[in-house]
């Protein structure tokens, strides 16, 4: 039986934030979220027809978006994506070639780039273990494993609002230990 409906007027107000979140730990690129959770919105829009109530607006969404992201790191990491994007440019050498033959391939980290992306994981992982035991844990759980906010809150006994704090809180002080001890 279906309980839920959807609201589209209230989406931006109600989710928006949640979406951010969510999409900013997995493509590092406040640009690239904010686009990706327009086309979030866009695509509910387009499939609200399909929308069965069997789950709540929030993880519909979601799962909209996942999609949208799985589908932009496909299209940045396909040759077939980067060559349908043209540039249009002039040089003596060049006119208008495929952005695919002026960037940098990703896929070509130098031994520097490793080393750096190693060291900032090893920081990282030594931030989260400076934070209490309870915030480290919630931290990890709702920004790298993705687990549903009321999953965690009934686990912990909290609601939603401490969640909020309590990952507000351990991002703010990852964030000074990386500058303290990365940057």
């Amino acid at each position: 039986m279906a309980t839920n409906i959807i609201d589209p007027t209230k989406w931006v107000d109600r989710y928006s934030d949640y979406l951010f979140n969510y999409t900013i730990v997995r493509v590092n690129d406040r640009e690239v979220a904010n686009d990706l959770i327009s086309e979030t919105f866009l695509a509910g829009l387009k499939s609200m027809k399909n929308f069965k109530g069997e789950s709540t607006e929030r993880t519909w969404l979601i799962s909209i978006l996942k999609r949208k992201i799985v589908d932009y790191y496909r299209k940045i990491n396909s040759n077939k994506g980067r060559a349908e994007v043209k540039v249009n440019y002039n040089s003596d050498d060049n006119d208008g070639d495929w952005l695919e033959e002026q960037i940098a391939d990703l896929s070509d980290k130098t031994a520097e780039d490793t080393m750096e992306n190693e060291e900032l994981g090893m920081a990282i992982l030594e931030c989260l273990d400076q934070l209490n035991e309870k915030q480290a844990t919630i931290f990890k759980m709702k920004t790298i494993d993705g687990i549903d906010t009321d999953a965690i809150c009934n686990e912990f006994d909290i609601s939603p609002s401490n969640l909020w704090v309590i990952i507000h809180r351990a991002r703010t002080s990852l964030a000074k230990c990386l500058e303290k001890n990365w940057f």
